[in-house]
């Protein structure tokens, strides 16, 4: 399964936050390691923009010998589409780039459903959402993305897949839920307060472990 991480420099509410240092490693680092160590991930991607804004991202996954791919910057359904068909790909998994925090477990569970089932157009762990915001994943299917390109409005080419959410009487979405009675906290990046109160909970010697399948 190809993973495509999705990331770019010009957040307005936190700018370059994927590469702001977290224990002296770059965030999108945090995020590639934690999908590299998916037994079921056979290529990763990161998906970003053409605009001089993602040129320091470029630099540095070139540097850490990642594979990339550029295109607009906010139809980003459109930008995936392209990643995925690049790399001569059906299907691919979903996973922001503000996640440092992933947990490759889940990678692995929703492939282990599509693999039992490859008729789902999308498969979900957000609708409804069970699992906190930073544990996000989906897995797309290109011919569906495809189909739908041209009725997206603005607002749906850059949050990708709430065009299916909004309508999805009309595709077969399969989601898988978390249903464990614990309390969770948030681990995805959108904000410097998210950082704070991340790197407050985790420790660094936890950080690389941290994982909410006990």
């Amino acid at each position: 399964m190809l993973a495509i991480i999705q990331a770019r420099s010009s957040s307005k509410r936190f700018r370059n936050k994927v590469l702001v240092k977290i224990y002296g490693k770059p965030l999108i680092h945090h995020v590639i390691s934690r999908v590299k160590r998916s037994k079921k991930i056979s290529k990763i991607v990161v998906s970003t923009s053409k605009n001089k804004s993602d040129d320091n991202l470029v630099n540095y996954l070139k540097k850490i010998k990642v594979k990339y791919y550029r295109g607009e910057l906010n139809n980003v359904a459109k930008r995936l589409l392209h990643t995925s068909e690049k790399n001569k790909q059906n299907f691919f998994l979903r996973v922001s780039g503000d996640s440092p925090l992933i947990d490759p477990k889940i990678i692995d569970k929703i492939i282990s459903i599509h693999k039992k089932n490859k008729t789902f157009d999308l498969i979900t762990n957000v609708f409804p959402r069970t699992f906190p915001k930073g544990q996000s994943v989906e897995i797309i299917s290109n011919n569906i993305l495809k189909e739908n390109l041209k009725r997206m409005n603005k607002f749906e080419k850059e949050h990708v897949t709430l065009y299916f959410y909004r309508n999805s009487q009309k595709f077969l979405i399969k989601n898988f839920i978390f249903n464990k009675k614990i309390k969770l906290i948030k681990t995805a990046i959108d904000n410097k307060k998210d950082l704070i109160n991340v790197l407050k909970v985790i420790e660094k010697k936890e950080f690389k472990l941290y994982t909410i399948f006990k």
